[in-house]
């Protein structure tokens, strides 16, 4: 399906996965990463984080590409009201799947949109994953990897870290890291896409 836009779109993210959800579009775009502290920004809630961290990103890579149409995201793992953020270490990732482990747990993706004219347009997606009762040695292998690095909560759903996970509540692009049919469906609404 390709759509077309006036805009000029830039992805305002380092992730292959966004990129390759951005590029379903049809529409060409630019790849500008931002180099902003994520943890440096407080909040009082997990879903207000995720946004504030979506808008700093994008409003850093806005500033270097005027009369552009911005595209950021960011996306969190929230298990008992705390975000498991990117593992630091082998253990720090061990710890984070242990506790997923036969539990569930909220996977939210904030996305910001900042359109030529400055105005910016933010939305929170949310989806549930439940994990299987997975053995300890399974989780040391998976983090053996090294896939849990670069990956809130220490998974990813599109790897082998879908081996860990049981089921899903919501859109799978989201875990992912881009709820791309709600950002679609916010592009058209704002008229920054046509059908």
């Amino acid at each position: 399906m390709n759509f077309t836009t006036n805009e000029q779109f830039v992805l305002a993210s380092a992730s292959p996965r966004r990129k390759e959800l951005l590029g379903m579009l049809g529409v060409p775009f630019v790849v500008h990463t931002s180099d902003v502290e994520e943890t440096s920004v407080q909040a009082d809630t997990p879903q207000r984080y995720v946004e504030e961290v979506a808008l700093l990103k994008t409003r850093d890579v806005a500033v270097n590409h005027p009369g552009h149409l911005i595209i950021g995201a960011d996306t969190i793992v929230i298990y008992e009201q705390q975000i498991l953020h990117k593992p630091k270490s082998h253990e720090e990732a061990v710890q984070h799947l242990t506790k997923l482990a036969d539990n569930r747990h909220q996977v939210m993706t904030a996305v910001a949109i900042i359109q030529p004219d400055g105005t910016e347009t933010t939305f929170v997606e949310e989806t549930i994953v439940v994990f299987k009762n997975v053995s300890k040695a399974l989780i040391e292998a998976y983090v053996q990897t090294g896939d849990s690095f670069d990956k809130a909560g220490g998974y990813g759903i599109q790897t082998s870290g879908a081996l860990l996970v049981d089921r899903i509540e919501g859109d799978y692009n989201n875990v992912v890291g881009l709820p791309i049919a709600t950002l679609v469906q916010t592009l058209l609404t704002l008229q920054l896409l046509k059908i």
